[in-house]
């Protein structure tokens, strides 16, 4: 591109690709992300790395998967106190936002931080906009972060959020400089206690009637009462938060209120878009439209993310992403079908920023995608979709085109966990377990070689739960990985 664009990044928080019109959801209200992908392109099968908020959101910033930044699961934000002085988690390492801006970008971040402490400006952004919580209770009456400015918001912080970054677009209206926003909307969410009952936005009306058909109708996966037995044993009670995964597949209210969200968030993305034309900022803008990670919407028995169940679950719903890319020279109206990572956005982002040697700060298994985008470069044969791969704690993963892999850490003597292992040609809803069946034996040692192989090139053994290393802040259940090695196991925070 001969001007740098200027790159806008909207990320939803636990939302999966079933839950937007342009992947085929007849159900959910999205003209605005529909257009979105109408004009520009729609990758159809992007994952991302794990199934919670904080790791992907640092593996987006920094090119790496967890066993490399050392985030292994969402951080626990009433730890606070347990961090250093003005704590960034991934600090240390080269991120899309310092890269930018050393080339040049005015940066920004404006919604959800989750990723240390949002008191102060993190990671080199210029204009901060965020709130003080990553576990969501209510999008109302929260208190936020206006640059150095503190105060509490009465309306709904999507509107908060919507509304801070129009008001960046005002101000950059002009200016030589491109700039990079990242805006990571606090919503769909879809935990309790902030879908209980009606939504009180103004897209509630449009799903009072819903019978909710797009949403499976399932019974509860043992591995979810499971995980729901250990988090009782461990936290000592039972937090409503907890009884979201048991409860709300069933809770057509709660499922209203959680899509009229997603509805919230397409106006919201709608209102910057008309603003980038008002503005004559929408030929030279990149907008890209993706989630943190996916979210079980009663898949296979689940709620919510990967490690609703445990063992941690590596099925589709967790894991599949929107990805959809807009604006600049990118081509319109294209799909792709090949696999891609969450990780891609790294390089591909350094690409059309135009950043020169900006690369992750270690190896990392993220692809510029920027060929693919505008349909230059060398032709995309799919031999690099050929494969992506996953890890939430105790399960890593493989999913080909045909099969999807589930390698679970076995050293942990107290807790018996198996493989799975899934033909997708014949069993696309991933229901059958093949892992047991000897015709597939060959299959399912090659590909847990595979697995076994990718994370020795992407991991750090400080990091690495795999090999005696530890996460950074808190894991999913302590007790496992003090099975597996030792008593004096913790975290690292």
């Amino acid at each position: 591109m001969t001007d740098r664009p200027n790159i806008l990044l909207f990320m939803a928080d636990n939302q999966p690709a079933d839950l937007l019109g342009c992947y085929g959801n007849d159900e959910v209200s999205t003209p605005h992300l529909d257009a979105l992908a109408a004009r520009g392109q729609r990758f159809e099968q992007a994952y991302c790395v794990n199934a919670m908020c904080s790791p992907c959101r640092a593996s987006v910033l920094t090119g790496l998967m967890p066993s490399q930044h050392g985030l292994h699961n969402w951080l626990d934000d009433r730890l606070i106190s347990q961090w250093p002085e003005n704590w960034s988690a991934i600090a240390e390492f080269n991120v899309l936002p310092v890269m930018l801006k050393q080339a040049g970008y005015a940066t920004a971040l404006i919604g959800k931080f989750h990723l240390g402490v949002p008191f102060v400006p993190q990671l080199a952004f210029d204009h901060w906009v965020t709130f003080t919580h990553g576990h969501t209770t209510s999008f109302y009456n929260n208190e936020v972060i206006d640059d150095y400015q503190r105060y509490q918001f009465a309306g709904h912080t999507v509107d908060f959020f919507t509304d801070k970054t129009i008001e960046f677009l005002e101000h950059r209206a002009g200016q030589d400089s491109p700039f990079f926003a990242f805006v990571p909307y606090n919503g769909p969410y879809g935990h309790w206690p902030a879908i209980k009952g009606r939504a009180e936005n103004e897209f509630a009306e449009l799903y009072d009637d819903s019978d909710m058909h797009s949403i499976p109708r399932e019974g509860l996966s043992a591995d979810v009462l499971e995980r729901f037995g250990l988090r009782v044993q461990e936290g000592g009670g039972v937090r409503e938060q907890f009884k979201g995964p048991l409860l709300l597949p069933n809770n057509v209210e709660a499922l209203r209120n959680y899509f009229s969200q997603v509805s919230l968030i397409d106006h919201g993305v709608g209102r910057i878009l008309q603003t980038l034309d008002r503005l004559g900022l929408d030929d030279n803008t990149i907008v890209i439209y993706t989630a943190d990670h996916g979210f079980s919407l009663g898949h296979n028995g689940i709620w919510g993310h990967g490690a609703a169940a445990f063992p941690a679950s590596a099925h589709r719903a967790s894991y599949h992403i929107p990805l959809i890319v807009a604006g600049g020279e990118t081509r319109a109206g294209a799909t792709h079908a090949g696999l891609v990572s969450q990780l891609d956005l790294f390089p591909t982002l350094a690409a059309l920023g135009g950043t020169g040697t900006g690369a992750p700060s270690l190896p990392s298994a993220g692809r510029d995608l920027s060929a693919i985008l505008t349909g230059r470069g060398a032709p995309d044969d799919g031999q690099q979709d050929r494969a992506v791969f996953m890890e939430q704690e105790e399960t890593r993963a493989i999913r080909t085109p045909d099969w999807l892999y589930a390698a679970r850490f076995l050293g942990a003597p107290a807790f018996a966990l198996g493989d799975e292992l899934y033909d997708l040609r014949q069993d696309p809803l991933e229901r059958t377990n093949l892992i047991d069946n000897p015709q597939h034996a060959e299959t399912a040692a090659g590909l847990r070689a595979e697995v076994e192989a990718f994370f020795e090139c992407y991991s750090q053994p400080q990091y690495d739960l795999w090999t005696g290393g530890r996460a950074k802040s808190n894991v999913t259940f302590n007790g496992f990985w003090q099975d597996a090695w030792g008593p004096d196991w913790q975290p690292l925070l």
